[in-house]
């Protein structure tokens, strides 16, 4: 039963790592999307656009895998990217039958407004964190993200 006051906690749920990561990636993702709505970019998108910019002439499978996406997924991926203009495709120039990819100035523009965005939203919602707490935040997320990797 709930005290009177409603005060109820959490109990033991409190102590779990994973309970407070999910209240905060939700958290994360609702302000992000509502940063980034007037764009049409989904968190998805950002994170090829990302790649795609820090690896000009990366192909298909690379950015895949950098980024944890099925195959078959970025196949629509690239299509949504390509029809919307930010990125252009070319023939590999080791691999006559893969394609790479790189921003067009349309991506690129998308992307460095998406960047603006993004770090006014992480600067919002980490604002009581210090520098030094965003750095050990991410590399401690960094680390649990490679415990699971095989």
């Amino acid at each position: 039963m709930a005290a009177a006051n409603d005060t109820a906690t959490l109990g033991p749920l409190d102590s779990f790592v994973g309970y407070h990561m999910r209240r905060a990636s939700a958290r994360m993702s609702v302000d992000f999307h509502a940063a980034m709505a007037e764009t049409g970019i989904r968190q998805v998108v950002f994170g090829v656009l990302s790649v795609i910019a820090a690896n000009p002439g990366i192909n298909q499978g690379q950015i895949g895998k950098v980024l944890g996406i099925q195959r078959a997924n970025m196949v629509s991926l690239i299509g949504e990217l390509t029809d919307a203009g930010y990125v252009s495709r070319t023939t590999s120039p080791e691999d006559r039958r893969a394609f790479v990819f790189q921003l067009t100035d349309r991506g690129a523009a998308a992307f460095a407004d998406g960047l603006a965005r993004i770090r006014l939203h992480e600067d919002r919602l980490l604002r009581d964190l210090s520098v030094g707490e965003r750095e050990t935040l991410v590399a401690l997320l960094k680390r649990i993200q490679a415990s699971g990797a095989d």
